[in-house]
């Protein structure tokens, strides 16, 4: 396990740097016009030396940029193993608990069945774990210039399979997410596009209200373009961590506080799949409501208008 480093004492560092060149550069200055009353040749020293010493400026900051990054990363890769460890300890420690049971002592039919259920839940959760880490690999890897296995998607279609896979996986009613959809063809992998609507539908879920509740809308907006609204009534996200939420490994608040399941990879793996396919995905607030929206919107046009394009071919 990653050991989590503070981010003081490279900015503290930093700015300490920055001042003392800061200083060299005003006593340089001082001392190099004193002298050059005397030799003129000191006006080159001194143009040598300032720029030198701007360029250790320049470089300072650089160190201090990269630093905090490296350090944010390293945060984040730890966080994720935290995550990672605990989603894969709780199910494996159930499984394990429920076996031991069955094989130790009697138990009815009716609880070797609540065991048989609870045990392929445990597993479900898993197979979930993996092959979402599989996704971002896969997502990492993919060239975004290679259009092998694009088709014609119809949106609406892969939004309703996505919906209803999110309420099963979450035991929830069907009506938790309403759906006002619109026929538009987007021309993608159909496995990017599904991973892009599975990953926002259920973050809108899992982190939505108790009850939750769901919104997707889309449509074609005429322009080329189809635009798609996810909606949750959750406790929402602060505009200044909205930006950072996309990120690999993202997960916000304390790993130890946490109440939802997650590895920080799902809106990374939004984010890359949007970009590589042309599009934009972008967050908002709810107004006065409580909630966080996820608009994405994707080159693609509406439905008839791609029927019509085929039979005139």
């Amino acid at each position: 396990m990653f050991r989590r480093r503070s981010l003081g004492w490279p900015i503290t560092l930093g700015v300490v740097m920055i001042v003392l060149l800061v200083a060299l550069i005003v006593g340089w200055v001082i001392l190099a016009v004193r002298a050059a009353q005397e030799d003129t040749s000191w006006y080159a020293v001194l143009a040598v030396g300032t720029t030198f010493l701007g360029l250790m400026i320049v470089g300072t900051v650089w160190y201090l940029l990269i630093s905090v990054k490296e350090i944010n990363l390293n945060q984040r890769q730890s966080n994720f193993i935290d995550s990672v460890t605990h989603e894969l300890k709780s199910p494996l420690a159930s499984l394990k608990l429920y076996l031991q049971t069955l094989s130790r002592r009697q138990v009815s039919e009716a609880q070797q069945a609540d065991f048989h259920r609870f045990m392929l839940d445990d597993l479900d959760r898993l197979d979930a774990l993996i092959n979402h880490m599989l996704d971002a690999a896969r997502v990492e890897q993919a060239s975004s210039g290679d259009a092998e296995g694009t088709v014609d998607v119809e949106l609406s279609a892969v939004l309703k399979s996505c919906a209803e896979a999110a309420c099963r996986r979450h035991r929830v009613p069907p009506e938790t997410v309403s759906l006002d959809l619109r026929p538009a063809m987007i021309h993608a992998r159909p496995i990017d596009i599904e991973m892009i609507f599975r990953n926002l539908i259920d973050n809108a879920i899992k982190y939505g209200g108790r009850p939750a509740e769901v919104s997707v809308e889309m449509w074609p907006d005429g322009r080329g373009r189809v635009v798609t609204r996810v909606a949750d009534n959750g406790p929402g996200i602060p505009m200044n961590l909205r930006r950072k939420i996309f990120g690999r490994f993202v997960r916000l608040g304390s790993e130890l506080e946490r109440q939802q399941t997650g590895t920080g990879l799902g809106l990374f793996i939004v984010r890359t799949l949007v970009k590589r396919w042309k599009g934009k995905v972008y967050v908002f607030g709810r107004g006065a409501q409580s909630g966080t929206v996820f608009e994405v919107d994707l080159p693609g046009e509406p439905a008839d208008s791609v029927s019509e394009h085929d039979h005139a071919a």
